[in-house]
């Protein structure tokens, strides 16, 4: 009993900061596993504006580039520069994890799982949730995660949000409408929400082929009870 109370003490407060908090409002993100070409768009947004600080160290890239229907020959013109990295290879970055706590203040964690932690929601939020904020390292701040320790890296792509009075946020000077970015942010999400489980899309499938059997079975089963209990009944 009193390893299943301090087991609860220590779960609690973990589920709701990993939530994000009960007051933020997130955005709902609509992430289709199934839509290959998002999820192939998020794996270049990905690595282009967020793999020189964050990992994704779980992953190989041989089994990326066979989920998203990539060509080797392409992830590794596109995305393994360095002759010592194979195709077997984990998703590293380079970035050495003493400088970048030195630069940022704490290393920058890796992302394989985030969505696993966090929420797809939570991601997609928090990436559209950047606002100035001069009195910040970084000049911005963010609404889902305050007190945000990494700058704005799609800063090129939205522009600059200003937060509003109501608590909206608008952005100029992006390359970018609204709509795109949205789609940016959707699409990045989407490949982190595959990198934190890539097989729950043959483990959905596996599932049918597994209560199909049982409903087999089950008929099965119940005729075969009912002729060996003919007699008795």
């Amino acid at each position: 009993m009193k390893k299943l109370i301090i087991a609860l003490v220590t779960l609690i407060p973990t589920l709701a900061f990993a939530a994000g908090g009960s007051h933020v409002t997130l955005e709902s993100a609509n992430i289709d596993l199934h839509d290959k070409e998002s999820l192939q768009r998020g794996l270049d947004n990905f690595q282009l504006y967020c793999a020189g600080c964050h990992s994704t160290q779980y992953q190989r890239y041989d089994r990326v580039a066979n989920d998203l229907g990539i060509p080797l020959d392409d992830m590794r013109a596109k995305y393994m520069f360095d002759d010592s990295v194979k195709p077997g290879s984990l998703m590293e970055n380079a970035i050495p994890t003493a400088d970048a706590a030195k630069w940022f203040g704490a290393s920058p964690p890796d992302l394989t799982l985030v969505a696993r932690v966090r929420g797809e929601d939570w991601i997609y939020s928090y990436l559209k949730g950047f606002y100035h904020d001069e009195n910040r390292p970084f000049g911005v701040n963010n609404t889902v995660f305050p007190a945000v320790g990494m700058p704005h890296v799609l800063q090129e792509l939205q522009g600059l949000p200003v937060k509003q009075e109501d608590g909206s946020l608008v952005a100029t000077g992006g390359k970018l409408t609204a709509e795109e970015y949205d789609q940016v942010v959707r699409d990045i999400t989407g490949f982190l929400v595959y990198s934190g489980d890539p097989v729950k899309l043959e483990r959905e499938s596996l599932g049918w082929w597994v209560m199909g059997f049982l409903f087999i079975f089950f008929v099965i089963a119940y005729l075969l009870k009912k002729e060996y209990w003919k007699d008795v009944h």
